[in-house]
């Protein structure tokens, strides 16, 4: 994303929160129309969005999880594994992982990183490793022979190979390759998602929900998805258990059949704002308490905290 904290800080005290604070009745579902003359700011929009839907939810009592429509009361997890040094420091990682206990792996890969360090997980670790890799559309169509060579390994999808605006590359990509292809970067919204879907773009679809604007819109991209048989699975972003308590309420949706990216607390962090997430058995438990279900620990808010303001109506 083109976001970074001052300009979303600077987008929200100067427009976002003052078009909010128009509204006569505000709720979580008005923010996106509120906000809607603002272009891009995802990020801002959905870190707004999440905080009225927090409110509001906590005023009926009601968690997240059960407004966004979760069937689960814990969701399977994967971890993302970076770029390496060296097969050796890759191949430690994994089996660190692994003995945690998580249920999938998923390998960052790019040019002259990509077959190598997939032939190695495989023989280490065998075939029935749950495993994918992300390329951070850090490839173009003339590399297909070379993606195409992945298909030997039985990956269960490779994530935005091909740059976030090419979805007609990703289409033709798809048709070059058996492994299923999920996009990432390129879906920013509902719309998006049936776009690609219709041009045959991808197979899977990882959901951000930073990414695309907040929770109710990544709800949306989930039901476009369930509609047309396209699994979908919940992206990390480094949340701290604000944004990991939220992610797993989504995750237990109903379509969100891969294991996502929603790791414990401990994968980032050596002390979260919030009691932290620990994985048990490969899963982490969704919260259960109303809005977002966890509270910051104001101790460790505190230290943490670089500057606030009061925006005035």
């Amino acid at each position: 994303s083109s976001e970074y904290v001052d300009g979303a800080v600077d987008v929200l005290r100067r427009f976002l929160v003052p078009a909010l604070a128009e509204q006569d009745h505000l709720n979580a579902t008005s923010v996106a129309p509120a906000l809607a003359r603002f272009r891009g700011h995802r990020m801002a929009k959905a870190a707004l969005e999440t905080a009225v839907l927090d409110a509001e939810l906590r005023m009926r009592g009601v968690p997240l999880s059960r407004e966004l429509g979760a069937v689960r009361d814990r969701v399977p997890c994967g971890v993302s594994v970076g770029i390496m040094d060296s097969v050796d420091e890759l191949l430690d990682a994994v089996g660190r992982y692994l003995d945690e206990g998580y249920l999938r792996i998923k390998l960052k890969i790019e040019p002259g990183w990509d077959v190598e360090p997939v032939v190695a997980v495989r023989k280490r670790f065998g075939a029935e490793l749950p495993l994918q890799v992300d390329a951070n559309a850090a490839y173009t169509l003339a590399d297909a022979s070379q993606l195409a060579k992945l298909d030997a390994f039985d990956l269960l999808l490779i994530e935005q190979p091909l740059a976030e605006n090419d979805v007609l590359g990703h289409a033709r990509l798809a048709a070059l390759m058996r492994t299923p292809i999920c996009l990432d970067e390129s879906i920013t919204s509902a719309r998006a998602a049936a776009d690609a879907i219709t041009l045959g773009a991808c197979r899977i679809v990882n959901i951000k929900p930073g990414r695309v604007g907040g929770y109710l819109e990544a709800r949306r991209i989930h039901d476009v998805c369930a509609a047309h048989g396209i699994p979908v699975w919940c992206g990390g972003m480094l949340e701290t258990g604000l944004g990991r308590a939220a992610n797993l309420a989504l995750a237990a949706l109903p379509g969100f059949t891969l294991p996502g990216d929603t790791s414990a607390s401990d994968r980032y962090y050596h002390a979260d704002i919030t009691e932290p997430f620990v994985l048990h058995d490969g899963h982490l438990e969704v919260p259960a308490g109303p809005g977002i279900g966890i509270e910051p620990a104001q101790d460790a808010l505190d230290a943490v905290t670089t500057s606030s303001e009061w925006c005035a109506p």
